[in-house]
């Protein structure tokens, strides 16, 4: 079973002290069982985004005990920065990771909040998923007169703290505090030192747009004069249409450009249909919230952005969109920059977004889609991006794993006296090399002048055999584990019948686990031997012995996954299970051996029609 993992990645009003900034995090790392993934201070912005991870129980002590630090060393009534802000935790978000739900991390950030206000005396906010109304589920409406801005709105009843006093804590301010999806901290990096270019650009990927203009707008949209509604003349801020009712137009943008004209109005604190008021245009981007500012250690202007759900709006799309809105303006993009970490996912998204713009194949190894994905962002535009250390959910392969063996000391480590690595490992191993051909028999012929009708093909087979041959890969090791787990549960006491039978217990349910992991290769070794059979006939003629060797390494893997399922499955003593993957087995292997025998002659007769033509040579 996996651990349960919540990231927590707090702001802290203070990006300048690195003494204050190591007593907060002195206090995170303090903690047992959190790690401390990433310290960024900046000094613009006089701010330091953290970011650790670990057991919902560890974080939420971690995050308690930096809220208690911090307010303890900051001094909000001194403080000023680039970045907006409320308190000395500024905003304190809980993400699941990996076994926990939205639901359980809102969880937390209230009994975090709850804990705060009361231990601390501090006044919190809850926002995003873990909001007491729907006004308080965006964190710009929260933060909205910032710290300045805090002593009147804690005097509004419809924004009562949800913990703690209501009365201002000049030292501290107030805390936000909440639970959201996985949210990207993206900067774009221009080649100026306006900052009025990069709030141009702001402006128009944001969801909430911007003020809309006529006359001047191009280059700059800025320099037009802005449009109000008046009396029987409400335009539309995306096009030429006008309106006499605000209804009216009202239904044109719902109906013409998809987006509710009232939540567009009500996102930038205006009132809807409200004679004199500014006429807004939407922005480019859903969930995306962008500013401008200039960053003097950079020496240029950056397009701040908070990319809220990067599913719906990934940074790739977001990148080459201001790419284009920055030429037209004679701009350029110089770069990027991720601020904290970014999910494993979205760089791959983005790795193949550009791969496929070069024509290449999506279908390369993890680390060459990732290193395509650094230097397509620009992401060592100002900065170093080191990807083990940025990118969330890769990992690097362990030192003493066996996959990060050298091929002669892997099997040197297989001859040894010992009962691990054994057939299982050999066999996983067997499959991510199958996989691993069918890759390249694929990515070999993908590409090419006249395989335009089979390109997309050969990229689906390329993309599923590397993510076959990683988790064969995995497989490697992962045998050798559940090995030593039934081993492990052999070396259990037996002087009492209570022992004897928790350790015949206990190696019933190693020898599972010990099932389990050969029978997972088998069904991967399967899939490889189908995914080489379609690469032997769309790839290139002569590298249909590179299919078929990628074929027969499938089968190894699936008939030597498949010894190691029944050499344990003999000592299971529950029938139903034993019966049921005795037959699971012989059905597989059946399969399995009639793809074979199929692939194998079709390569027969493929490699006998080649040679009959070369022996018979030219005609003429």
């Amino acid at each position: 079973m996996k651990t349960k993992l919540v990231e927590c990645v707090p702001n802290f009003s203070e990006g300048r002290d690195s003494q204050k900034i190591k007593m907060i995090t002195d206090a995170i790392a303090r903690v047992s069982q959190v790690q401390l993934l990433g310290v960024e201070p900046g000094f613009d912005t006089n701010r330091t985004v953290v970011t650790f991870v670990g057991p919902p129980e560890a974080v939420e002590e971690a995050a308690f005990q930096a809220i208690k630090t911090a307010g303890e060393v900051i001094e909000m009534s001194a403080h000023s920065g680039a970045h907006p802000r409320m308190g000395a935790t500024d905003v304190c978000p809980f993400v699941p990771v990996q076994g926990v739900t939205m639901q359980e991390c809102a969880e937390i950030a209230k009994r975090v909040g709850a804990r705060a206000g009361s231990e601390l005396g501090l006044t919190v906010y809850l926002y995003e998923e873990a909001a007491s109304a729907a006004h308080r589920k965006n964190l710009a409406d929260v933060r909205r007169g910032e710290y300045e801005g805090l002593s009147k709105k804690l005097k509004d009843p419809a924004w009562a703290p949800d913990f703690g006093p209501t009365l201002f804590d000049s030292k501290r301010g107030a805390t936000i505090m909440g639970a959201r999806e996985f949210l990207i901290a993206y900067n774009i990096n221009l080649n100026s030192t306006d900052k009025q270019h990069a709030t141009e650009l702001a402006f128009d990927l944001r969801e909430k747009g911007r003020v809309a203009r006529k006359g001047n707008i191009k280059p700059f949209y800025f320099r037009g004069v802005k449009q109000v509604y008046l009396e029987n003349n409400f335009p539309c801020g995306d096009c030429d249409f006008v309106a006499k009712t605000y209804a009216e137009v009202s239904a044109h943008t719902k109906l013409t450009h998809q987006y509710d004209l009232n939540e567009l109005l009500k996102a930038n604190d205006v009132e809807p249909g409200k004679i004199g008021q500014n006429v807004y245009k939407s922005g480019k981007f859903k969930q995306c919230k962008a500013i401008g500012w200039y960053v003097s250690d950079y020496g240029r202007a950056q397009i701040s952005i908070n990319l809220t759900h990067y599913k719906v709006t990934p940074p790739h799309l977001v990148l080459e969109a201001a790419r284009a809105m920055a030429s037209e303006r004679g701009l350029v993009v110089t770069g990027s920059e991720i601020v904290g970490l970014i999910p494993l996912d979205a760089m791959i998204g983005a790795g193949k977004f550009y791969l496929k713009r070069q024509g290449k194949s999506v279908g390369a190894p993890t680390g060459d889609v990732l290193k395509a994905a650094v230097t397509s962002l620009g992401l060592n535009d100002v900065a170093p991006f080191d990807i083990e250390k940025k990118v969330l959910g890769y990992q690097s392969v362990d030192a003493k794993a066996l996959i990060n063996m050298t091929v002669s000391s892997f099997a040197d480590e297989v001859s040894r006296d010992t009962p691990a690595p054994g057939g299982g490992s050999i066999a996983a191993l067997a499959g991510s090399l199958g996989a691993a051909l069918a890759s390249m028999v694929a990515n070999l012929a993908q590409g090419k002048e006249g395989s335009e009708s089979k390109d997309a093909a050969l990229d689906q087979i390329a993309a599923k055999a590397q993510a076959l041959k990683n988790q064969l890969m995995t497989g490697v090791d992962e045998d050798t584990q559940a090995f030593n787990a039934f081993m492990d549960a052999m070396r259990l006491p037996k002087n009492t019948p209570e022992e004897k039978s928790l350790r015949a217990a206990k190696m019933q349910e190693g020898l599972k686990v010990a099932i389990e992991v050969p029978w997972q290769t088998a069904l991967s070794g399967f899939e490889v031997m189908k995914i080489a059979r379609e690469a032997a006939v769309l790839g290139n003629p002569n590298t249909i012995t590179d299919a078929g060797v990628g074929i027969q390494m499938g089968f190894s893997a699936v008939r030597g996954a498949l010894w190691n399922v029944r050499v344990n499955l003999k000592d299971i003593t529950d029938k139903s299970y034993f019966d049921t993957m005795a037959k699971k087995c012989e059905e597989l292997l059946a399969t399995a051996q009639s793809l074979l025998t199929e692939a194998g002659s079709f390569i027969d007769l493929r490699l006998g029609e080649m040679i009959a033509k070369k022996q018979k040579g030219p005609t003429g």
